[in-house]
């Protein structure tokens, strides 16, 4: 993930009291948010439902891969089984932070971010951050 403000900047807004989580979130196209984990949230902000690669995304609002937690996060992943890929899957402790009552904000991002899984999405984010560099100058 490549992103423009500094990671502090999120880690500052949820280290709030009442949080046990925050996400940082971004509204994508609805047909590219099947690639992604669609998070539902609350009149608050707050993550209520989260739901890994959907067929049928419920919303566009994506987790972003920047996450923060409280240590509650290790209780949760302790009591996480393997998927049916035989992984433990993140988005399982996630769940289960939710439906134990914890808190979880959801972030929005301000400037912009790229997935640089693949060669080209690198290429890509070199180009643009060049871009940006030479605009500053």
């Amino acid at each position: 993930m490549v992103k423009t403000r500094p990671t502090t900047t999120y880690i500052k807004v949820s280290l709030k009291d009442r949080a046990d989580a925050a996400f940082l979130v971004e509204e994508v196209p609805l047909e590219e948010a099947s690639s992604y984990g669609v998070c539902d949230t609350n009149n608050y902000g707050e993550i209520v439902d989260v739901v890994e690669k959907p067929d049928d995304p419920p919303s566009n609002l994506v987790m972003t891969g920047f996450y923060t937690f409280s240590p509650a996060i290790f209780h949760a992943c302790h009591l996480v089984q393997p998927s049916n890929r035989g992984e433990y899957e993140i988005s399982d402790a996630i769940d289960l932070l939710i439906k134990s009552g914890r808190t979880i904000d959801a972030i929005g991002l301000k400037g912009w971010r790229m997935d640089i899984g693949y060669p080209e999405d690198r290429d890509e984010a070199e180009e643009r951050l060049t871009g940006a560099e030479e605009a500053a100058a």
